[in-house]
């Protein structure tokens, strides 16, 4: 079985949708607080219709007590992680998976932070975008709010993303897109490529 994790997730509907295709899946569903909405919020059951009740799902404190409960790695290494970002130079469907496997998704607004990822770089991984210039006609107006989102980011050097990247981990910095999937759409993609690999065990 596959676990599907989500980081500080904020939009019931978008866990409300994870929630629904990690049923039809045979995945369990991961959620790493504190959560952005009360797990009896209108629009998660909504957008997770009669599926939520079938769910296999887990609330943790934080991302310690997910490690801790999970049986993984405290400095977050664990080969069975694969953390999904924006910032990774290689794409998910480079990496392999395995039964077991835990493919961990950020929050909508800020994705999984950097901190966590400088710690376990060769877990990252991406999903292929166009660059914001092929996919963005306002991409100046988003990149001033995504500066707001981290107004500290690079400023004195001290980045955990900016260390890493001299070790060609991570994407440059100066290149970072402002576009991104959906997290549902994200979640769907990554977890159906890591069941094709695992040959959609008991799927029809």
């Amino acid at each position: 079985m596959l676990n599907v994790v989500l980081y500080r997730p904020e939009i019931p509907a978008n866990t409300g949708n994870i929630g629904r295709t990690c049923v039809v899946a045979g995945a369990r569903l991961h959620l790493i607080g504190p959560l952005g909405f009360s797990l009896d919020h209108r629009m998660l059951r909504r957008a997770g219709l009669g599926y939520w009740e079938n769910l296999d799902v887990t609330v943790y404190e934080g991302w310690n007590d997910f490690l801790k409960r999970c049986g993984l790695a405290e400095d977050g290494r664990d080969e069975r992680l694969h953390l999904l970002t924006k910032k990774a130079r290689r794409t998910y469907a480079q990496s392999t998976y395995r039964d077991g496997d835990y493919l961990v998704f950020g929050s909508e607004s800020t994705g999984i932070p950097e901190e966590l990822l400088a710690c376990a770089p060769t877990r990252c991984e991406r999903i292929p975008m166009l660059a914001d210039d092929a996919s963005l006609d306002n991409r100046d107006a988003w990149a001033a709010h995504e500066r707001s989102l981290h107004p500290d980011d690079g400023d004195d050097g001290t980045s955990p993303l900016l260390r890493q990247d001299i070790c060609g981990n991570f994407v440059d910095p100066d290149d970072y897109r402002i576009s991104a999937l959906n997290l549902s759409n994200a979640a769907a993609i990554v977890l159906y490529e890591a069941l094709r690999q695992t040959g959609f065990p008991g799927m029809t």
